[in-house]
């Protein structure tokens, strides 16, 4: 495609000049340094596999060195879990305090109603995948590693525990421990229950006898005791449950909480620096990660021969999931194209599938929604970091997958009740999920003691659980993602009316209209994600074409005419100042 440029001559008309079509590698390499930082993460990504595989090819590595070849990657893991803390709370502070208290609510009520949603259709498509497929093989099961972690779990002792931590007792606590029920069996000693002397006089020769009858219940010989008890671990649902009252209450202060609120707005802001920095580093971490794990598999073809269709169905599931069902809701809410949308946030998806962890991914995710796509910040500061702690659907399908295939694996077939069980605790367990890698494993225990199914098995599991766990992380963030482009499709109109009133002045439903198309999602001029518009509708169209069809504004001919009466008087003592200048 030609461009034409026009070039005006001196003492001739305009000449019209072409253009030569700049070539296809300039187009790519201009594409590539506008996306310098996604190129290299997937590239990245592919070194990171291709170096992992080659190193198996070599005798068994030393446990130092493959240490050494993952600590780049340990570095990156604890740089972006720095910034979770400060990233969490001056977004929700900063983003809450910007919007009133009807908004607020409205935009929560949404955004559960999409999580809880989005889970138990995850958790369901898990069931049907696992009962179709049919993974589980009873061959499999030889001898199980008896597992040394707390093995007696109940459901209503975890929904207690997830109600303990949203209510933290010590706020500095909560930044780095959280409550768990723990049960321990204790040896108990007999009960001795009737105790009694008799004394007796024997006739022949006149002695006493003195006997004594105990008599004892010999009960249990353990006893499960429950004590409350801190473990390691940020309490992330406590911190959210706390700053979002807080920044709530902070919203209805107005002006006299505005100091503090510039102060998170700023705190913020730097955060997210700091994160455009250690984004830069991130390629580098990625590859080591994956490098170091691949690396570091025993038996790959022993395990990949005996979990292969469990494997299978899991990414089947998350494929589904990611590729389908959530593009297909974001289509029916906004009829917007799912897929552009995909693309700007491809690099919070490279780095979730490169850390295994959704809360670690939450500052990329902030720049690729905010940047990227355009989403208003108090949208994003509010719906990401809950949905980072509560949105969890890889991790309901995968935990639903893993209890139906172990029940498989022992020849125990569930009923109707059952299914209906794991679905709904794996709902939950989801939730409770701490959002760090591996989590998905600690509370399959709370399913497969629901459903009386042998917790031992899970170690089978642990030798394909870094995979998967990436995987299902992954499409973590891809919901959180996609929830958050609903919410604020859905709430465009009320933060367009906050926007009015903070200037001053009630907006009119056409200026509305305006300003809620105006506030769209429109990427950046060459970056991915180009092109998220939205057409005006056909009432708007017919209101302009009516505003031009307006006869023009009659004019005052009097107050013309005495417009140029006052100006005659300037004329004249100009041509007056002319005549002295002359004489």
């Amino acid at each position: 495609m030609t461009n034409h440029v026009e070039v005006s001559m001196a003492d001739g008309p305009h000449i019209s000049l072409e253009e030569l079509p700049k070539p296809c590698l300039d187009k790519y390499c201009g594409w590539l340094m506008r996306n310098a930082l996604l190129t290299l993460t997937i590239l990245g990504v592919i070194l990171g596999s291709v170096f992992g595989s080659l190193l198996r090819l070599l005798p068994p590595l030393d446990s130092d060195l493959l240490m050494l070849i993952s600590f780049p990657g340990d570095i990156l893991m604890r740089m972006l879990k720095m910034l979770i803390l400060p990233l969490v709370i001056s977004s929700l502070i900063s983003g809450l305090a910007s919007l009133d208290a009807k908004s607020s609510s409205r935009m929560g009520t949404r955004a559960m109603v999409y999580y809880i949603s989005t889970t138990v259709l995850a958790a369901i498509l898990g069931v049907i995948l696992v009962i179709s497929i049919h993974p589980g093989n009873p061959k499999l099961r030889k001898t199980p590693i008896v597992m040394t972690k707390n093995e007696e779990v109940s459901s209503l002792d975890a929904f207690l525990d997830l109600i303990r931590n949203l209510f933290p007792e010590n706020l500095v606590q909560a930044c780095f421990q959280q409550i768990q029920t723990v049960s321990t069996k204790v040896s108990v000693p007999p009960v001795v229950v009737r105790k009694e002397n008799i004394s007796q006089i024997v006739r022949a020769n006149g002695t006493v006898l003195n006997a004594t009858i105990t008599e004892v219940n010999v009960g249990p010989s353990t006893v499960t005791q429950k004590r409350l008890e801190f473990k390691a671990g940020m309490n992330v649902l406590g911190l959210i449950g706390f700053f979002i009252a807080f920044g709530i209450c902070m919203g209805k202060m107005g002006e006299q909480a505005k100091p503090v609120a510039d102060f998170f707005n700023i705190l913020n802001e730097i955060i997210m620096k700091l994160v455009c920095m250690i984004m830069w580093y991130s390629p580098f971490g990625i590859a080591s990660l994956i490098c170091g794990k691949i690396a570091a598999i025993k038996d790959l073809e022993t395990v990949a021969r005996q979990l292969g269709m469990y494997m299978v169905t899991v990414v089947v599931g998350l494929v589904i999931h990611g590729a389908l069902v959530l593009p297909l809701i974001f289509f029916i809410i906004t009829r917007q194209n799912p897929f552009i949308f995909y693309a700007g946030i491809f690099q919070a998806w490279i780095t979730a599938l490169g850390t295994a962890s959704s809360a670690g991914t939450l500052p990329v995710t902030f720049r690729c929604l905010e940047e990227n796509l355009k989403i208003d910040k108090r949208v994003t500061r509010f719906v990401l970091p809950i949905g980072a702690t509560i949105n969890m659907d890889g991790t309901a399908l995968y935990e639903a997958v893993a209890a139906i295939f172990i029940a498989q694996m022992n020849s125990i077939t569930l009923d109707s009740g059952q299914i209906a069980t794991v679905s709904l605790t794996a709902t939950l367990a989801s939730v409770g999920a701490a959002s760090i890698p591996s989590a998905g494993l600690v509370t399959m225990l709370l399913i497969l003691t629901a459903v009386g199914l042998p917790t031992q098995d899970i170690s089978l599991l642990i030798a394909v659980d870094w995979l998967l766990d990436r995987m299902r992380t992954s499409i973590n963030v891809v919901g959180d993602s996609f929830g958050a482009g609903i919410i604020y499709h859905l709430a465009r109109k009320e933060l367009a009316i906050l926007d009015a009133r903070s200037e001053g002045h009630e907006p009119d439903s056409a200026a509305l209209k305006l300003q809620a198309v105006g506030n769209h999602q429109v990427p950046l001029e060459g970056s991915i994600g180009s092109g998220y518009t939205v057409l005006p509708s056909q009432e708007e169209e017919e209101e302009e074409e009516e505003e031009e069809e307006e006869p023009p504004e009659k004019i005052d001919v009097a107050s013309q005419y005495s417009d140029r009466e006052e100006e005659v008087p300037v004329d004249d003592k100009e041509e007056e100042e002319k005549e002295e200048d002359e004489k």
